[in-house]
C-alpha cells in the first residue's frame, strides 16, 4: 500500500509535466485551449494526490501506528473502510477533470493535424465516457457496475494510443511553424504598434 500511494503522487506528478509538455507542443493551435487542458490537468493531479492523505491515514490506522483502543477494534476496522472509501470516492471526483483534460486536448490534437483523425476522436469519446462513468457512480451505482467494464475501454485505448503515438512516431513540428507565423512575432508587431500610437 505505501508503494501504491508513492507510486499515485509519482504517476500525478508525471501528469503535469505531461500536460505542460503538450501546452509547449500545441499551444500555437489555440491558445485558450492549451491553457484550459493544463489546468484541468493541474486539477486532476491535485485532487489525487490530496486524496492519498485518506488512504495513507487508512494505513496508519490499520497497522496500529495510530492508536484506535478507544473505539475498540471494529470501530477500527469502520475507520480504515471509511477511509479508503473516502479515497475512492474522491479519485471519482477527480476523474472529471481527468475526463475533462482530454477534450480540449482532442480539439488541439486535431486542429494541430500532427495526429490521426481517428485517434483525436477516440479522444474526444473518451471524455465523454469519463463523465458517464463518474456521474452513474454517483447516481445509479447499480449501473455503474454493470457498464463500468466497457464505459471505460475508449479512455484506456486513447490514453495508450496518444502516448504510444507521441513515443513511436512522434510529430513533426518543423512543418507547422513553417505553415503558421511565430506567435511572438506578431505580439512583437502588436506591442510597436501600441507604442508608436503612445508617441503620438
Amino acid at each position: 500500500m505505501r508503494l501504491g500511494i508513492v507510486s499515485d503522487l509519482v504517476n500525478e506528478v508525471l501528469l503535469v509535466l505531461l500536460a505542460l509538455t503538450l501546452y509547449a507542443l500545441l499551444k500555437h493551435v489555440h491558445i485558450a485551449a492549451a491553457r484550459a487542458m493544463v489546468a484541468l490537468a493541474i486539477l486532476a493531479a491535485g485532487i489525487t494526490a490530496l486524496n492519498a492523505v485518506f488512504e495513507f491515514a487508512g494505513l496508519q490506522v490499520a497497522t496500529g501506528a495510530v492508536d484506535m483502543s478507544a473505539i475498540g477494534v471494529d470501530g477500527s476496522d469502520s475507520m480504515v473502510l471509511l477511509m479508503l472509501d473516502t479515497q475512492h470516492y474522491g479519485l471519482l471526483i477527480a476523474q472529471i477533470f481527468f475526463g475533462l483534460w482530454l477534450a480540449p486536448l482532442a480539439y488541439l490534437a486535431y486542429k494541430s493535424g500532427w495526429f490521426p483523425k481517428l485517434l483525436t476522436l477516440v479522444l474526444a469519446v473518451a471524455a465523454g465516457c469519463y463523465m458517464v462513468d463518474v456521474f452513474t457512480a454517483f447516481l445509479a451505482p447499480d449501473l455503474n457496475q454493470l457498464i463500468h467494464g466497457f464505459i471505460t475501454v475508449p479512455c484506456i485505448i486513447a490514453e495508450i494510443w496518444m502516448a504510444g503515438y507521441l513515443v513511436t512516431v512522434g510529430v513533426n513540428t518543423k512543418r507547422s511553424m513553417k505553415a503558421k507565423p511565430p506567435v511572438i512575432g506578431a505580439f512583437a508587431g502588436d506591442v510597436a504598434g501600441a507604442s508608436t500610437s503612445g508617441v503620438r
